[in-house]
């Protein structure tokens, strides 16, 4: 399949083209989840994101080796260097090892994944799996000038550093603006300024969490964990390197301070970053009281639900939204996008009893150009779900003898339809389960009665049965042949 993709690069601040790096594979890492408490709705979306890139960068034939970490340790409480590692605090708390509470949410997450039908990355390395990696980086960092040693801990350089490169150029900050805007917080004595952050920390006698290293026992700082785990499965530049908007500063880029600094270049070609989900308006947050984890939506178990919602109505959301834009999430949202997903997945099943005439009334061969054109343009999965949605229009008039296609035709339309429904936006037919066969065979059973009541001129029964259906969502359509339905 010929390509144009194009990226947002928020480096350069422009959509480019894409050209991976290096023949052998395309090289895609995404900082991954922190495991320390259950998976949420703001994990479901870049995880969403990136395995639609990971879908479509394979789709156009490219082979993909795609890193997602795991951050079991050296993330920390009040910043990315002051307070307690939050895996290692709830290890404490809860008299566990800590590595029996990254298990259990490492677990935990990998489940809500795979009920979001999110492929497993190629690699899925954690950050305490690679402290040697993590150590040699600090030391090239410090042999190169740009970091230095204090009490035991080591600190880089963020001003030494943007004497030759420039530290702010992924988020658009300028370090005078940062110093003047910086005040010293407590425990920070050990920098030599307030911005500068940690490479490795000196563990203190009750943290739990310790490695050996030349400067002291203790444990590496939060950002470099992605940089070591990069170079070591990527090489020392990649194509893509992803993640949320909120991790673009300082997360990223720290990464970047760190990798230029230990290789003289940027590691990642590309940063693309998904924005954030907001609920009513409002950024989702524990403090606010809005926060939703995804067993809460499966379950709905939340005061903000109306009720429980499927893993592909949430997928289905998500994709609804371009990924750089704000996604609002509010309980009527997400019935819109299961009314949207339902009528998608009826769409798909009736593609098999469509009827072949001998010419076409509709265009089909350029469907799949628009799908791929939206793909193209920085994966805009929205413009997709519209193209989509005319096809759904095309299958439902063409069972409905309103329209007629001939048999190549509807082959090509139900190639593209399935390629573009389960292959790139790898949404799933949840209402193939046996709970949704069941009721789909009973809705059947009631209709053959209606259409009995009917030649028998029965139109009391008749008319029951469709405004009974109609009452609980299920929209009766009367046709030559029959009836059909749907949920409205």
């Amino acid at each position: 399949m010929e390509s144009t993709l194009t990226l947002y690069n928020t480096l350069s601040r422009r959509k480019e083209r894409f050209e991976p790096l290096r023949p052998p594979f395309v090289g895609l890492y995404v900082c991954g989840p922190t495991v320390y408490g259950d998976p949420h709705l703001g994990h479901a979306r870049p995880a969403i994101t990136f395995d639609l890139l990971f879908r479509y960068l394979r789709a156009l034939g490219y082979k993909v080796r795609y890193v997602r970490n795991i951050t079991d340790v050296g993330h920390l409480e009040h910043d990315a260097d002051e307070g307690e590692d939050k895996v290692s605090k709830k290890a404490r708390l809860e008299q566990l090892e800590p590595m029996e509470v990254a298990h259990y949410y490492t677990e935990r997450y990998h489940d809500a994944m795979r009920a979001l039908n999110v492929l497993s990355p190629s690699i899925e390395p954690h950050a305490s799996g690679h402290i040697i990696e993590q150590i040699e980086l600090v030391r090239r960092i410090l042999d190169r000038g740009f970091a230095y040693e204090s009490n035991g801990s080591v600190y880089f350089d963020v001003e030494a550093y943007n004497k030759k490169y420039h530290y702010g150029k992924l988020s658009g900050r300028v370090l005078e603006d940062m110093l003047s805007n910086t005040r010293a917080l407590d425990g920070q004595s050990d920098k030599h300024n307030p911005y500068d952050f940690a490479l490795w920390k000196k563990a203190s006698p009750e943290h739990i969490m310790r490695w050996p290293s030349p400067w002291s026992d203790g444990f590496p700082g939060w950002h470099l964990e992605c940089s070591a785990m990069s170079m070591r499965y990527l090489g020392e530049q990649f194509d893509i390197h992803g993640g949320g908007m909120d991790l673009m500063f300082p997360h990223h880029e720290c990464e970047i301070a760190q990798s230029t600094a230990a290789c003289g270049h940027d590691a990642a070609r590309y940063w693309v970053h998904n924005n954030m989900i907001t609920i009513n308006g409002q950024k989702m947050g524990k403090s606010l009281g809005n926060f939703i984890t995804l067993e809460q939506l499966l379950t709905g178990n939340h005061p903000l639900l109306a009720q429980a919602y499927s893993a592909m109505t949430i997928r289905f959301f998500v994709l609804q939204a371009h990924y750089r834009s704000t996604l609002d999430f509010s309980n009527e949202a997400l019935q819109a996008a299961e009314k949207g997903y339902e009528r998608l997945m009826k769409a798909v099943s009736t593609l098999d009893k469509l009827k072949p005439s001998a010419t076409s009334s509709v265009d089909i061969p350029g469907i799949e150009g628009r799908c791929r054109a939206a793909m193209d343009d920085d994966l805009n999965s929205p413009v997709v779900i519209a193209e989509l949605f005319d096809c759904v229009r095309i299958i439902n008039q063409v069972y409905d003898g309103h329209q007629t296609l001939t048999e190549s035709d509807i082959a090509e339309l139900k190639r593209v339809v399935r390629f573009y429904v389960f292959d790139v936006l790898g949404l799933r037919d949840d209402l193939a389960g046996d709970n949704s066969r069941m009721l789909s065979e009973v809705i059947d059973l009631v209709l053959d009665i209606r259409t009995q009541a009917k030649q028998s001129k029965d139109w009391t029964t008749s008319d029951r049965i469709r405004d009974g259906l109609g009452s609980i969502g299920i929209k009766v359509k009367d046709r030559k042949d029959g009836s059909d339905w749907e949920i409205e």
